[in-house]
């Protein structure tokens, strides 16, 4: 005897099911925010770095996993978008500038005064409806202060250089240049992923570390960080040379 055949409904209930589970565990990413804010408020700058990277981990897989379930189709009454740019801005933004502001990498009035521009200037960013364009790259500094944070911890520069340089990013937040998406973009894909492993690792290092590593940790780390900021835009340069 043949065991019974499911209905269409019995499908379409377990793939609404799936759906909506990727909406949770994309929701999960605040509560891992929630973990890092209270390790920040502790000062425990290492382990709060350690729920970020968490953070990144799932916004690195919740886009893959939404367009695998159809979750668009399937639950159309929660905007996904609208709860990645939530998260992010939690994970990406806030709790970061909360770091770079209370963390004494900068002055205490600059400090302030920059965190509260890091803030506003990136909710703007992801209020613009072109912070992305058709060939999946980002218009200007795409708001990454998680990584910015990151890699001021491991520099540890004087509190006035540190000043200039989130001064910088703060400004070029608005500037119309061309950053890749490390995961989307076509154009060397499958180098960029490496770039982005490799980057993953050492800052894995740095953190067990407590940030105190050795020069050339600190130069990969930061190279990398500026090819994925800067290389398309060298690309574009180059081609415009060449036509």
């Amino acid at each position: 005897m043949s065991p019974p055949k499911q209905n269409n409904g019995d499908n379409t209930g377990a793939a609404r099911a799936a759906a909506l589970a990727v909406h949770v565990f994309t929701a999960l990413g605040a509560g891992i925010a929630l973990m890092a804010m209270l390790e920040a408020v502790r000062q425990h700058w290492t382990a709060m770095f350690g729920w970020l990277g968490l953070a990144l981990i799932i916004d690195g897989i919740d886009g893959p996993l939404a367009r695998t379930f159809d979750v668009a189709r399937l639950q159309p009454n929660l905007s996904g978008d609208t709860l990645d740019l939530v998260v992010d801005f939690l994970t990406y933004v806030f709790i970061p500038a909360y770091a770079i502001a209370a963390s004494n990498l900068l002055p205490p009035v600059s400090g302030t005064v920059l965190g509260v521009a890091i803030v506003v200037t990136s909710a703007l960013y992801f209020a613009d409806k072109r912070m992305k364009t058709d060939d999946n790259h980002f218009r200007g500094f795409p708001a990454l202060w998680n990584a910015i944070a990151f890699h001021l911890f491991v520099l540890r520069p004087h509190p006035w250089v540190a000043t200039a340089i989130v001064a910088v990013f703060v400004v070029l937040t608005f500037v119309p240049f061309s950053v890749m998406h490390p995961v989307r973009t076509i154009r060397f894909r499958a180098f960029n992923l490496a770039l982005i492993v490799i980057w993953g690792m050492l800052a894995i290092f740095a953190l067990t570390q407590d940030f105190k590593v050795a020069a050339p940790v600190s130069v990969a780390l930061c190279a990398i960080a500026l090819y994925v900021l800067l290389s398309d835009t060298v690309f574009r340069l180059l081609a415009r040379a060449k036509s």
